[in-house]
């Protein structure tokens, strides 16, 4: 009986030279897309957040942030949005159900309130594109009489 275990075990794969071409999944050859270099709004709560499972402005897909950005504009009032939740409603003017808006979709300076008017757009939510969220939310009109908060928690009244 001949013993194995002393031979030695052949690969049949060739051995790499220092020519050989980058693996594509190695993370310098890798490349985002152009559409994900956007500039956030200045939240200071941003990487204290627990991660949604709705598409944020964070990962949502190149090509549904498109139809997003090429949709129309839509308008209507805030009517809850909770900072420390990371999210709130949209109470359409053409009335409706009430739109989901997500922290990481709202654009400007300010903290949304309860009546303050707001314009957006929508884009759908997967995986069965049955519900809307709001997208690239402007507060246009701040309610008077109120305290509106910035992102970095400066307290302005109005």
């Amino acid at each position: 009986m001949s013993s194995d275990a002393s031979s030695p075990v052949k690969s049949t794969t060739p051995p790499l030279s220092p020519l050989s071409p980058v693996s594509p999944v190695s993370p310098n050859s890798l490349r985002l897309p152009a559409c994900r270099h956007r500039d956030r709004s200045p939240s200071p709560m941003r990487g204290y957040l627990i991660p949604s499972p709705l598409p944020t402005r964070r990962n949502r897909t190149c090509s549904a942030a498109a139809r997003a950005a090429e949709g129309p504009v839509f308008t209507g009032v805030c009517k809850c949005f909770s900072r420390s939740k990371g999210h709130g409603f949209i109470r359409p003017s053409d009335g409706g159900n009430d739109i989901y808006v997500h922290i990481s979709d709202i654009e400007g300076e300010y903290v949304p309130v309860e009546g303050d008017e707001v314009s957006y757009k929508i884009c759908s939510i997967p995986p069965k594109n049955e519900k809307i969220q709001a997208v690239e939310v402007t507060i246009t009109h701040l309610v008077p009489g109120t305290k509106h908060e910035t992102w970095s928690g400066r307290v302005l009244e109005s």
